[in-house]
């Protein structure tokens, strides 16, 4: 859907263009633009290696089990149909670890392990359970402490302040979380 939604405004943009005359800028749109997200990639690949790669070596290490065993009371209120050993849950961490330090890429991984773990202990196998609709509101909603590529994005355009943005990212994903949470604690309560 969102492909077709993007092409929609391409061809209105492209279309737009030629019935004002202004072809000259469509083209140097379009090489600038190639070329400013060919050098964004470029200047944020060893900053999603880096928090990659530093994941990676906190589960490699068993931090985040630790990590998990300090936030399991408070995992065990948000996904209480979760047995205690569930491997899902150190996932589950992971994922929240990788979201608070901005780092989406890097969380990705561990959702999708998370959600694999979490259909094994499924017992409709075709309907989301409980815990997996929390994850995905928690996943989608998720508290970013550090918002590591935003910063990285405002460094990389010149910002006179790029960290700015850490007070109001913490104070808006806290209150989507918090309605997120909210909602689905409502909606497991109204189809039991």
């Amino acid at each position: 859907m969102i492909n077709k939604i993007w092409g929609f405004f391409i061809i209105i943009g492209i279309i737009f263009t030629i019935l004002t005359g202004n072809l000259d800028s469509l083209n140097d749109t379009i090489l600038t633009s190639s070329k400013n997200g060919v050098n964004m990639v470029i200047e944020l690949i060893p900053i999603l290696v880096l928090w990659s790669g530093i994941m990676k070596i906190a589960e490699a290490s068993g931090l985040l089990k630790i990590i998990a065993k300090f936030v399991q009371p408070l995992l065990s209120k948000l996904f209480p149909s979760l047995k205690k050993d569930s491997k899902a849950l150190g996932y589950i961490t992971s994922n929240i670890a990788a979201n608070a330090l901005g780092l989406g890429n890097a969380a990705t991984p561990f959702g999708l392990k998370a959600m694999e773990e979490m259909q094994k202990e499924n017992e409709n196998k075709d309907t989301a359970s409980d815990a997996m609709i929390t994850f995905l509101v928690l996943n989608t909603s998720g508290v970013t402490i550090i918002p590591t590529t935003v910063i990285a994005l405002r460094m990389m355009y010149k910002s006179a302040n790029p960290e700015e943005i850490i007070l109001p990212a913490i104070l808006a994903t806290l209150c989507s979380s918090i309605a997120g949470l909210l909602l689905d604690y409502f909606r497991r309560r109204k189809n039991k």
